[in-house]
């Protein structure tokens, strides 16, 4: 279940226009300091992963990794996504109460 909800969750917050999705807009948002939460897909490559966990470390944004590139992307209604970034406060709090129930 914890994982349909965070799934759920990050659906309701695509519809609210509070998710920043592809390599290139989740960096601009992370950089810019507009992301909250960013989540890597498991499947993404290694250097993506270690890209993106760099980054957050350094921009202090708290990072994921959850489901598969396709997963995430069927979620928010777009093709294969490797990461996303949530950019609402309320969004990625109740995101990360559920990614820690994992």
């Amino acid at each position: 279940m914890p994982k349909d909800k965070v799934l759920s969750l990050l659906g309701i917050a695509q519809k609210a226009g509070r998710v920043v999705s592809g390599e290139f807009s989740v960096e601009k948002a992370v950089k810019e300091g507009k992301a909250c939460l960013v989540l890597v897909a498991k499947d993404a490559s290694d250097n993506t992963k270690k890209m993106f966990r760099n980054m957050c470390s350094y921009y202090e944004v708290p990072v994921y990794v959850h489901s598969e590139k396709e997963t995430l992307g069927h979620c928010i209604g777009k093709q294969f996504r490797a990461s996303l970034a949530v950019t609402d406060v309320g969004f990625a709090n109740a995101l990360k109460k559920q990614l820690s129930e994992d």
